[in-house]
């Protein structure tokens, strides 16, 4: 029954993680339009640091957690679909610090990348959730 649970509440932070990681890209195209200095400018910064601080940092290490802790239990380690999918939540963990990297970087008013590269980049974690769920599922090697 303890799997059960452990399982459960690992989807449940993987959800709220990925909904972060989908919002704040978002967050980041809205905020670049808005004026520097502006009261929405502040807004923005205020909103961004607020999403990372109570539900994408938090999401990240829950996930992490009671991943490698369903990964023991289940015994794994062993299993090639594991590798792999530890790979993709690495890559979507790079993903996540550099958003927070880049949301310190508007913070300061460095706006490096456009509002079409970061719509792009909004697509990251949907194409890692979707090689992810895959993985689990079928586990195909």
């Amino acid at each position: 029954m303890l799997y059960l649970w452990l399982k459960a509440a690992h989807v449940i932070f993987v959800v709220f993680w990925m909904a972060g990681l989908f919002m704040l890209p978002r967050f980041f195209v809205y905020h670049q339009e808005a004026p520097e200095g502006s009261p929405e400018n502040a807004l923005w910064i205020e909103r961004e640091a607020r999403l990372l601080r109570i539900i994408l940092w938090p999401s990240l290490v829950l996930v992490w957690v009671l991943g490698l802790t369903l990964a023991v239990s289940g015994g794994w380690f062993t299993q090639g679909w594991l590798h792999a999918k530890l790979a993709a939540v690495m890559v979507l963990s790079a993903y996540h610090v550099w958003l927070a990297d880049y949301a310190r970087h508007l913070a300061a008013g460095r706006r490096k990348l456009s509002g079409k590269r970061l719509r792009l980049l909004n697509e990251v974690p949907g194409i890692a959730t979707a090689i992810i769920v895959i993985l689990v599922i079928l586990k195909p090697f």
